[in-house]
């Protein structure tokens, strides 16, 4: 049995290098590598391209390796929630890839795949397609879009054991299986690191032979970008 097991986040990234890409799993602040992110900033690399489906927001997640000007380029879908990313793309200090939702998904899926690029209709006729070769087919325009790989991947699920199998939480699955899929090395954190056997095999959302390590995560905060709650005393709707 190959144990992938690394003590913590520190030992996990420690030859990321500068001028690396990284695709890091997440959606908003939710499903996020909290631990390594938090080691990255701690190691203090820089001119990294990050392919995320937007930065966290200004004091958190990604947002924290904004902040230290460790990034070069972002390829992501979001620019919200996040002024310091906001203001970084609009200065040019920053490089940003803008890629609509679905196609930075596929992206990635596909770029785990071996697929080098696929047509979709998404982007046609906007700044997206500028520079890129469309093509009909059955009478539609198509943009090609070329996949995405990545130096290393970061990703955190629910559970995983051992030889790298993972069970993500609900929504938090969101982005990571497609990061870790693209990712050349592939570094997992998670909440609860179990003894292989554990997983019903048929209940395994990612398989181990994507995972190159893994290593049980603390201090999870799993902040959100914005609560919204309804005043004391309003009326609810009636069902």
């Amino acid at each position: 049995m190959i144990n992938k097991v690394v003590k913590d986040a520190r030992e996990a990234v420690k030859d990321i290098p500068d001028n690396a890409t990284l695709a890091i799993g997440g959606f908003g602040l939710c499903g996020i590598p909290e631990n390594c992110i938090s080691a990255l900033v701690e190691k203090g690399i820089r001119n990294l391209t990050c392919i995320s489906n937007n930065a966290g927001v200004d004091d958190f997640g990604i947002g924290l390796m904004l902040q230290k000007r460790q990034v070069k380029k972002m390829i992501s879908s979001y620019v919200g929630e996040n002024k310091l990313f906001e203001t970084l793309l609009l200065s040019g200090e920053l490089e940003v890839e803008m890629t609509p939702q679905g196609t930075l998904a596929e992206k990635l899926r596909a770029g785990g795949a071996g697929i080098p690029a696929f047509f979709t209709a998404t982007g046609v006729g906007t700044v997206v397609a500028e520079g890129k070769e469309i093509k009909n087919f059955d009478g539609r325009p198509y943009v090609l879009e070329r996949s995405l790989t990545a130096d290393f991947a970061l990703v955190k699920a629910w559970k995983g054991d051992a030889m790298g199998n993972l069970l993500f939480r609900k929504t938090a699955r969101n982005f990571n299986p497609l990061c870790a899929m693209a990712g050349r090395i592939t570094i997992a954190e998670v909440e609860e690191l179990v003894p292989v056997g554990t997983f019903d095999p048929d209940q395994i959302h990612l398989p181990g032979i994507y995972v190159k390590r893994i290593f049980q995560g603390t201090n999870y905060v799993k902040r959100i970008e914005r609560r919204t709650v309804a005043a004391a005393g309003m009326a609810r709707p009636r069902a």
